[in-house]
């Protein structure tokens, strides 16, 4: 009887493991992704490389981390975080995993809820609207 070893696929991102990705600064990151948001990571470097200097300095001290920019582009140095995305109307949490590289924050946290219906109500049918005259 031969005994099966369950080998787990390894993660990768362009041919990039996780292990290398992290050691990428994000400029160097921006040259795997999709044109256009290499343009926007190389545009906004700088507000990345400080947004994940900022939230790494808060986890060490155990708060939250919440933002309200939803057109942040998602780096392996923000892999394994906890990020609250604001939606227009509340802080949804967030766990950033390694399928999320290259996508925005936005994408992750929704703006509009899905709609509950009720039940229809008195007159809104023609069978109720006798009803209604009662």
């Amino acid at each position: 009887m031969a005994i099966i070893e369950s080998t787990k696929k390894q993660f990768t991102y362009r041919g990039k493991s996780m292990e290398q990705l992290k050691e990428l600064d994000v400029r160097e990151f921006a040259k795997y992704v999709k044109s256009r948001t290499r343009r926007a990571l190389l545009r906004q470097f700088q507000t990345v490389e400080d947004f994940v200097s900022r939230a790494k300095r808060k986890v060490e001290k155990g708060k939250l981390i919440k933002t309200h920019d939803r057109t942040m582009i998602i780096v392996p140095q923000m892999v394994g975080m906890k990020i609250q995305i604001y939606n227009g109307h509340e802080f949804l949490p967030v766990e950033i995993t390694n399928q999320m590289l290259g996508h925005r924050f936005g994408e992750f946290s929704p703006t509009r809820g899905k709609v509950k219906h009720g039940t229809a109500g008195i007159g809104s049918t023609k069978g109720s609207k006798s009803q209604d005259k009662k």
